[in-house]
């Protein structure tokens, strides 16, 4: 196989309380790759649609950062090299894991080329490296759940140990994402250095509940656990209405509401689609209301992850 194109959908991270360590991944919106092998060893993009805003070179693109992190973990190296097409369906600043997307459509592309020499759970760490290069930090919220799908858990970075999580099927999100844009490395900034030990422990409890209610179906338990006392509180100032779309969500019906990784999108989970639908007519409606140009995409959990497109 000489070519080959593939899908890695958006995600949510942090999902309320679980700050860089919980991330699920959504259906029907995510980045495309082509790559083709190329006679000469070496990597190149040679189209990016979808943004005018990235760089095409090696060292400053993830797509090129992350596939080289891949190769270097090779014991044998291939004599051939590889030629990018990027499609962006996820925009940069959106919340939505963009360099995400773009970091796990590489190195699972590149695996499947050169015959699945890594399983999808350790090319995660080589996904990484182009978060690293987009936000300063090597964070798997958003990578782990792009390439394996479902809801993840990061437990541990030190050393890296991802947990897929059991969810039920009737989870449905709906995600707005306000036309503004947020960059990671800035909202990171803007978090506090120290937190207070109740804080601390509000936290914990909250992302223990939420993994004990996913996975016993225990609804009440996952509405009482989508809280988060630690990020939410300081980035929900830069997000407008967002206090008001968080009010409009549960009272909707939603299970609970908060901001999609860095913002300014702003996710919900609901028990089934309906739900769900009604939370994005309400979410439409109220920034229509103050003049704020929005998208709102409704969607079950991803089960699948990255894949290959024929």
């Amino acid at each position: 196989m000489d070519s080959i194109k593939v899908f890695a959908p958006a995600t949510v991270a942090n999902v309320a309380c679980g700050f860089d360590v919980m991330g699920f991944a959504l259906q029907h919106i995510g980045d495309e790759l082509i790559i083709n092998k190329t006679d000469q060893p070496g990597l190149n993009i040679s189209e990016i649609h979808g943004s005018d805003s990235l760089s095409k070179n090696s060292e400053e693109n993830v797509v090129t950062v992350s596939a080289q992190a891949l190769l270097d973990a090779l014991e044998e190296k291939p004599s051939f090299g590889f030629e990018f097409e990027l499609t962006k369906k996820v925009k940069p600043g959106s919340g939505l894991g963009s360099s995400a997307s773009s970091s796990a459509a590489a190195v699972f592309g590149i695996n499947e080329l050169l015959g699945n020499p890594f399983t999808k759970k350790e090319l995660v760490p080589f996904a990484m490296e182009g978060e690293r290069l987009a936000s300063g930090i090597p964070h798997a919220d958003n990578v782990a759940p792009s390439l394996l799908g479902g809801f993840v858990l990061i437990r541990s970075y030190s050393p890296l140990d991802v947990v897929e999580l059991q969810y039920p099927e009737d989870l449905v999100a709906t995600v707005v994402h306000p036309q503004i844009e947020i960059k990671t490395a800035d909202a990171k900034k803007m978090l506090r250095k120290q937190i207070e030990l109740k804080d601390a422990i509000t936290q914990w409890g909250n992302i223990g509940g939420l993994v004990s209610g996913l996975a016993r179906a225990d609804y009440e338990l996952i509405s009482r656990s989508l809280h988060d006392v630690i990020a939410e509180p300081i980035r929900g100032m830069l997000i407008p209405s967002f206090k008001e779309a968080k009010e409009e969500a549960i009272n909707a019906g939603a299970l609970g509401c908060s901001i999609s990784g860095s913002g300014p999108s702003v996710f919900s989970l609901s028990r089934g689609e309906r739900t769900a639908r009604k939370v994005a007519t309400k979410f439409e409606t109220l920034f229509k209301s103050i003049g704020l140009e929005s998208y709102v995409h409704v969607s079950p959990i991803n089960t699948k992850g990255s894949e290959v497109l024929t």
